[in-house]
């Protein structure tokens, strides 16, 4: 069989069997293969952007990779922000990109770019493809750099030549390390912290975010006092009724500095010492006190979860029951605002719904209504290079055909990676997207302010204004072949949820805020 050949059968042996693509020359072979290889699942995206973002929401999910398919160094150059977010997301991803065959490279043809030096900055692995002899291990190898621990992005160059010429057989299955866990004293040493008396704090990424990691968390709190925090970045994060609730670090630093005052030892679980998103002009970036001491219960390569678990039988630590918070009431006869927008997804969502969350500015005031809702999956902004939205909902909604998914996208963010609706169209996936539409970069507006660069001038406010003309989400979403409703009110816009939370397939709402 031909290279291209072998390296889907490799994927597949790997178990990976939905490749996100957007082909070109380079990459011919492979989509011919297609039609030998039936079981792999080609997925179009229009941009590449969508196409790595689409990984990333399929591993969130799926706990696997996808591959990615892209087309010579341009290509690769659409995806990078995606891709960053999916590194920061620690996805593990198996990103393919094509390059010219070995002899046509060293003519610097118009498409010729440095590809490995492109990949470097948001892979864990880069490797370019030496033979075609060596498809198969290379591929085997990709799949087992992706699993990490902790995931990451693997990116295989792959020239043309060697996808056309004999390549062998497939590589063999890599096998799927296991994540460790910590040393028994380590666990023991953060057990007599826990009983020490002093103020401590628990912060939780990774795995730790999900049910086990939650139950766990909640009993050492229930037998120790320790406050509970989670990452606001991390990847995914299980919510709703009958799921323990943590405290979100928040965005801005001095409300988070101002919830950890008082904490001089913090202990992490699957996550670093926090952050704040940008540095603001005599604002300190860490967000723990002056002086704190970081304890790590488990590492980003560790399971967190069982960590967890393991800490509280140390620790003899019974189940707890935490009172859960009331499902919220539907908004009626009211302004349509981001909080009533929370209110109707919070009361609507059904059970084992997920969310791909992009609000933005809107979030603060959606965030707590989700709380009182049917237990879902939270997929929020990892690495924060805009246009994740749409594209991890499409990923997400791939890897768990029988979940409603719920993108709450900014209008402004979503116009970075518009084209993720045509390719729900395409495969019908069941995602309704949000479009807060307040026809504004309203969070540059609180931005300006913070770094110090004063009010916003006539001149300065026409670079963060959507209007002008307006986007009409109606006919971009209906342009992509997705039906689409707008609601100004909040009456409209719990009788568009409510819709297409019933009828399966892709759907779009345009929430204009007043």
């Amino acid at each position: 069989m031909n290279g291209a050949e072998c390296l889907l059968r490799t994927l597949l042996a790997n178990q990976v069997k939905v490749c996100l693509m957007n082909p070109g020359t380079s990459e011919m072979q492979f989509v011919a293969a297609l039609d030998r290889v039936p079981e792999m699942r080609g997925v179009l995206g229009l941009f590449e952007g969508v196409c790595s973002g689409a990984a990333d929401g399929y591993a969130r999910i799926s706990g696997k990779p996808a591959a990615t398919l892209l087309h010579l160094g341009p290509g690769l150059g659409n995806a990078l922000a995606n891709l960053h977010n999916a590194r920061k997301a620690r996805s593990p991803v198996v990103n393919l990109v094509g390059e010219h065959s070995t002899g046509h490279r060293v003519h610097d043809a118009p498409l010729t770019a440095d590809i490995e030096a492109f990949a470097r900055p948001v892979s864990g692995w880069v490797r370019t493809l030496e033979s075609s002899a060596a498809m198969g291990e290379a591929a085997s190898a990709a799949v087992a750099a992706s699993w990490g621990p902790p995931g990451r992005v693997a990116t295989l160059i792959v020239p043309a030549d060697f996808s056309w010429s004999e390549a062998g057989d497939p590589g063999c299955p890599a096998a799927r390390p296991s994540r460790c866990l910590p040393a028994g004293e380590r666990v023991r040493e953060i057990a007599r912290l826990l009983c020490s008396g002093q103020p401590v704090g628990l912060l939780l990424g990774g795995g730790a975010l999900q049910l086990r990691g939650l139950r766990a968390a909640q009993r050492l709190s229930a037998a120790t006092g320790v406050r509970v925090f989670a990452d606001r970045h991390a990847a995914r994060m299980t919510r709703g009724v009958g799921i323990p609730a943590v405290e979100r670090i928040p965005y801005f630093p001095e409300a988070a500095q101002a919830l950890l005052a008082g904490f001089e030892r913090l202990v992490l679980v699957e996550t670093r010492p926090p952050v704040s998103f940008f540095g603001y002009p005599g604002v300190r970036s860490s967000l723990t006190p002056v002086g704190c001491a970081f304890y790590v219960l488990a590492s980003e390569e560790q399971d967190g979860a069982a960590a967890l678990e393991w800490l509280a039988q140390e620790l003899g630590a019974p189940a707890a029951v935490a009172a859960d918070p009331p499902r919220p009431a539907l908004p009626r006869g009211e302004p349509l605002t981001a909080a009533a927008v929370g209110r109707t997804a919070g009361a609507l969502l059904p059970e084992g719904a997920i969310v791909s969350d992009e609000s933005v500015s809107s979030n603060a005031e959606i965030w707590p209504h989700l709380a009182g809702a049917a237990p879902h999956e939270f997929l929020p902004v990892a690495g924060g290079a805009i246009g994740q939205g749409l594209p991890v909902a499409l990923g997400a909604a791939l890897a768990c055909p029988g979940c409603k998914v719920v993108a709450l996208e900014a209008d402004g963010s979503a116009m970075y990676t518009p084209q993720s609706l045509w390719t729900m169209a395409r495969e019908q996936l069941d995602v309704t997207t949000v479009i807060l539409a307040n026809r504004r970069y309203r969070i540059l507006d609180i931005e300006m302010r913070r770094t110090g660069a004063g009010t916003m001038g006539p001149r300065a406010g026409q670079m963060i204004d959507l209007t002008h003309p307006e986007p009409d989400w109606i006919k971009l979403a209906e342009g992509f072949g997705v039906p689409a409703a707008r609601a100004t009110t909040a009456d409209e816009f719990t009788r568009a949820f409510e819709a297409a939370m019933r009828e399966p397939g892709p759907h779009l709402i345009e929430a204009v805020l007043g």
